[in-house]
């Protein structure tokens, strides 16, 4: 049996540069949306790090990033970019598409929610409704995360 070195494996990640520029990448992406929420006058929430939705949309940055370093170091012709690029466009669609639409209706729900709370009584735990991007956030994302790449590349 083969025995897995775990520091091995870690230090092997931290030398991986297209990890590394996609990790980092990914991080900028989440400080611009705090600092984003915090110029708009809300307070400081720190869910607003880890957390789904807003601008610039971090998942859209992050694969956008991980598509162009896979491009820059294997070629854009070869099959790793091409992984990577589809993987890119599917997280994109899903960000802006299927969680928006999912957004949307916990937004619907939650008034539904209120008012049966209100005026019934009823009490019903609130469904979170900022899930997904709009497509500017994912374009403005992957913008980001194109042009990090290049820059850390």
């Amino acid at each position: 049996m083969h025995q897995i070195d775990l520091a091995d494996v870690f230090v092997q990640m931290l030398r991986n540069r297209i990890f590394m520029i996609t990790l980092a990448v990914w991080i900028i992406g989440q400080g611009i949306k705090m600092v984003i929420n915090l110029l708009r006058g809300k307070k400081f929430n720190f869910r607003w790090f880890l957390g789904t939705g807003g601008m610039p949309s971090s998942h859209a940055a992050g694969v956008a990033a991980l598509a162009t370093a896979c491009g820059l170091e294997y070629g854009f012709q070869s099959g790793l970019f091409a992984l990577a690029a589809v993987f890119a466009m599917v997280t994109m669609f899903d960000a802006q598409g299927v969680r928006r639409s999912a957004g949307v209706q916990a937004e619907v729900l939650n008034k539904v929610i209120d008012d049966m709370y209100w005026h019934k009584r009823v009490e019903i735990t609130r469904i979170k409704e900022f899930v997904g991007h709009t497509p500017v956030q994912v374009m403005v994302g992957s913008l980001l995360g194109i042009g990090l790449a290049i820059l850390f590349y």
